[in-house]
């Protein structure tokens, strides 16, 4: 394997990654095809999280895989195939109320992951989507992330792209709005954490209210250590050092930026990205496949579109 870009491994660690391999194969942990990720990189992220301990990794993977098998009742192959992260009902209106989505990326080529919290409203929310569809929907973005955001922005990237860059905007997000969203919040924190681990490599909060110190001394407890770590809190300039990480036409213009993504309804709605292009890419593929066999009935091959893990792809597994 070629050692990660960002860190070298050492050859201490380079076998421990083999050793690892081997046991969660050999045990069943992991099988060829899983969607959790069979690649290096992925069994890095286990590893990582436990600070290259086999036997701690193994169980961090083995809860990670019980927990797709089981979630929602479904299980999370089951769930990404049935609900479109770009496309499920009221979702304008989801977003209204709960602002989080995928938009382009940094200079570095992560992708970007924006949160306005200022707007949350969880029982206007709830008057468009029960809270077990919003909960949903948040599962699979984070799915979306390591299955289908980050392989894309590697491929773009022409490089291997470890993590995310979130940026969380608290401007008039205050005590109301955090009780509201308290549980989910801490919820989504558990699942980044147990199941999608090393999948954020870096997060900036900016416009913090008065009372963030006190929203903060209740979440801290919620984060591993390493987590923390990778938390920024930006002061009154953080436009200036988010333009100094960030392209201005990546950038909405809520938080500095020059985007606007006016012709998809603004960048919360647009998905802008490597990602969305590879999905549209895609698309009229599949589109011109199905146009090309319904002009030769006569021939035994059936179109179907081709899937997002199409061979020639570099993916996550």
């Amino acid at each position: 394997m070629a050692s990660d870009q960002a860190i070298p491994l050492t050859s201490q660690q380079e076998e421990i990654l083999e050793q690892f391999r081997g046991q969660v194969f050999q045990e069943g942990i992991l099988r060829e095809g899983d969607s959790i990720g069979t690649d290096d990189w992925t069994l890095l992220r286990f590893l990582r999280a436990r600070k290259f301990n086999i036997n701690e990794a193994k169980m961090m993977m083995k809860s990670a895989q019980h927990w797709r098998k089981t979630a929602v009742g479904v299980g999370i192959d089951e769930l990404y195939k049935t609900l479109d992260l770009y496309d499920y009902p009221n979702r304008e209106q989801v977003f209204k109320f709960w602002s989080m989505f995928f938009h382009k990326t940094d200079k570095l080529g992560r992708p970007l992951n924006f949160e306005f919290l200022g707007n949350c409203d969880l029982p206007e929310l709830y008057k468009h989507i029960t809270p077990e569809k919003h909960w949903e929907a948040i599962i699979v973005m984070t799915e979306a992330l390591t299955r289908e955001v980050l392989p894309a922005a590697s491929r773009a990237a022409g490089r291997h792209i470890k993590g995310s860059f979130v940026i969380v905007d608290l401007k008039g997000f205050g005590l109301f709005q955090f009780w509201q969203v308290k549980n989910l919040v801490q919820e989504s924190f558990q699942i980044y954490q147990d199941y999608y681990p090393e999948a954020m490599a870096k997060l900036a909060i900016v416009n913090a209210p008065s009372s963030f110190a006190f929203i903060w001394s209740i979440i801290k407890p919620w984060l591993a250590k390493e987590t923390t770590e990778k938390i920024d809190i930006l002061g009154p300039d953080y436009q200036k050092v988010l333009l100094d990480l960030i392209d201005a036409e990546s950038l909405p213009t809520a938080l500095g930026g020059k985007c606007t993504c006016e012709s998809a309804g603004g960048c919360e709605l647009s998905g802008a990205g490597p990602w969305k292009d590879e999905r549209l890419i895609q698309q009229t593929a599949t589109n011109d496949t199905v146009q090309g066999s319904s002009q030769s009935p006569s021939s035994e091959t059936t179109a179907e579109g081709p899937e997002l893990r199409e061979e020639g792809l570099p993916t996550n597994s």
